[in-house]
């Protein structure tokens, strides 16, 4: 069984699933996808997030203001906070830095991102990073944070294998890796996750975005996390089920409140 550790289920174009938020989880489970974690990216988009996923036990969520959003969205420290308390939220993100395409708001994400770091260190939740061409700041924001108390997550990642190395050994972080690791472009990121130890992998999606080979070209959707699964499983010489077994021990080791005892029967 697999697990989606990163997914935008309210960002998907349901007319591609008949209309119907139903079919995408059926998708999922017809895939062998046990568990998806629906990321928040705004506090503002968090209710209408919260309420499409509600009736659905498979999907637990996530809380906190992208970076690349805050110069739209101001943060509500306050507002934060409450919605993190809940307990269907099992993380505290998406947060982090982005200075590929923000690095004019340099100042404003990393302020969101310290706070994000102090909440999430508050409620004892894990965080889930968003980091592009900032990995001195990001490092520097979570040790200084004292992210190693809550752990988390670098999400999506595409940095170098230095940095990976220090976030799993210095903060005890995972690395998730999505369908970019199936690029043909992609090998540097390849040969990353060749060298980095399996037990500290998660899968993801990133969905409806980075559709996997060989969905290129298509919405992501949480099903296709079974192609990023096959993928690794050949870049590190494992089977998908040994690739299955341990991304989704990871996940409910770094999410623990996202159990399997809590899934439907």
């Amino acid at each position: 069984m697999f697990i989606d550790s990163h997914c935008h289920l309210d960002k998907l174009d349901l007319s591609l699933f008949d209309g119907q938020f139903a079919n995408v989880i059926a998708q999922a489970k017809a895939a062998k996808v046990e568990r998806m974690l629906c990321i928040g990216v705004t506090l503002e988009e968090f209710p209408a997030m919260q309420a499409l996923v509600a009736d659905y036990p498979e999907v637990v969520i996530s809380c906190g203001a992208h970076p690349l959003y805050i110069a739209e969205h101001d943060l509500a420290r306050e507002q934060l906070l409450a919605y993190a308390q809940q307990d269907n939220v099992v993380a505290i993100g998406e947060t982090g830095l982005d200075y590929f395409y923000a690095a004019d708001t340099k100042a404003q994400q990393q302020q969101s991102f310290s706070y994000h770091v102090e909440v999430a260190r508050q409620l004892e939740k894990p965080l889930i990073i968003h980091t592009r061409d900032a990995q001195q700041d990001t490092l520097d924001i979570l040790r200084n944070g004292g992210a190693e108390h809550c752990g988390g997550v670098l999400h999506c990642f595409t940095e170098s294998l230095a940095m990976a190395e220090q976030a799993i050994e210095q903060l005890g972080f995972y690395i998730s890796i999505s369908g970019i690791v199936s690029f043909a472009n992609a090998k540097a990121l390849r040969d990353v996750v060749k060298a980095l130890p399996i037990e500290r992998l998660l899968i993801e999606t990133d969905s409806p975005w980075l559709a996997p080979v060989p969905h290129r070209g298509k919405q992501n959707q949480p099903a296709y996390v079974a192609d990023v699964a096959r993928c690794i499983a050949e870049v590190k010489g494992l089977t998908i089920e040994q690739v299955a077994e341990h991304t989704s021990q990871n996940f409910y080791q770094l999410f623990g409140r996202a159990q399997r005892g809590s899934l439907p029967s």
